[in-house]
């Protein structure tokens, strides 16, 4: 009897809380405004922060408060920028391609180790140590952080340094904030000549550690009809508003560091992300 008792007390009790627990959810719930999950529903679901973000869902949430430009999703490109403008009912001018270009061509034949690095196998961890085991300590230091932030799987580390490939990148840039010697930098996808080089050393310096480094000679900046680039700190800097991709400076550089690209189209980004 005693056992049939508790029994019952336990079950009363647990059906007065399921009750209670029924009524909070009802006269406490926050209803799912419809925007931001149309808004929601039309991002790509990367969650890569490249709009400024923690993530989709947080973007979201800004557009339909009006917090933040529609056109800010990189790897959506213009298809989720049209969606999005659809939603809202605005005219949205889509978000310009741009792919992560590594600018160190610093391979294994062209510089050397200037110590063993034995620890974390980590750019992030290297680079604590004395700015890296390479002898250039501007470069690419090959161990993999950008690789391991790339949502989208597409960057490898060849011959000692990191190679994108720019058909598989969605251009969020989490490559660009991981890298602890900022080699990479976002590109437009239309570039048509990159800089291979991020060393500030002076040319004599800068070619002991590597010799695929940009000496800054300026041979490129005297040569470019529009004016297109610039040397600062012993770095040339190429403007993409003003290049035409005509390929002189290329053809001038001494140290081969200024190339001709071709970057093709980037992929369409799946509803799944």
């Amino acid at each position: 009897m005693d056992i049939l008792i508790a029994f019952g007390v336990v079950s009363a009790i647990g059906l007065i809380l399921a009750i209670l627990l029924a009524l909070v959810s009802h006269f406490f719930a926050v209803e799912e405004d419809e925007t931001v999950k149309l808004l929601r529903e039309a991002l790509p679901g990367v969650n890569c922060g490249a709009c400024g973000f923690k993530g989709c869902d947080d973007y979201a949430a800004a557009l339909a408060e009006g917090r933040a430009k529609p056109n800010l999703c990189v790897p959506g490109a213009e298809s989720t920028a049209k969606q999005i403008g659809e939603i809202l009912n605005v005219a949205v001018e889509p978000p310009k391609d741009v792919v992560a270009f590594v600018h160190c061509n610093g391979n294994c034949d062209a510089t050397s180790k200037k110590a063993e690095y034995r620890g974390i196998s980590t750019c992030r961890a290297a680079s604590a140590i004395y700015g890296g085991p390479n002898a250039c300590s501007y470069g690419c230091l090959g161990l993999g952080d950008c690789a391991a932030a790339c949502p989208a799987g597409a960057i490898c580390m060849k011959d000692g340094i990191a190679h994108v490939d720019t058909s598989r990148c969605l251009g969020c840039a989490l490559c660009v904030a991981t890298c602890p010697k900022k080699v990479i930098s976002m590109v437009p996808q239309e570039a048509a000549t990159v800089v291979m080089c991020n060393s500030r050393d002076k040319g004599a310096d800068a070619r002991k550690a590597c010799k695929n480094a940009c000496i800054g000679c300026k041979k490129c900046e005297k040569v470019c009809p529009e004016g297109a680039i610039t040397v600062t700190d012993n770095l040339a800097k190429i403007d993409y508003t003003k290049c035409t991709g005509c390929g002189i400076c290329a053809e001038s550089c001494p140290t081969g560091c200024l190339k001709k690209v071709f970057f093709p189209d980037l992929p369409e980004v799946s509803e799944e992300g």
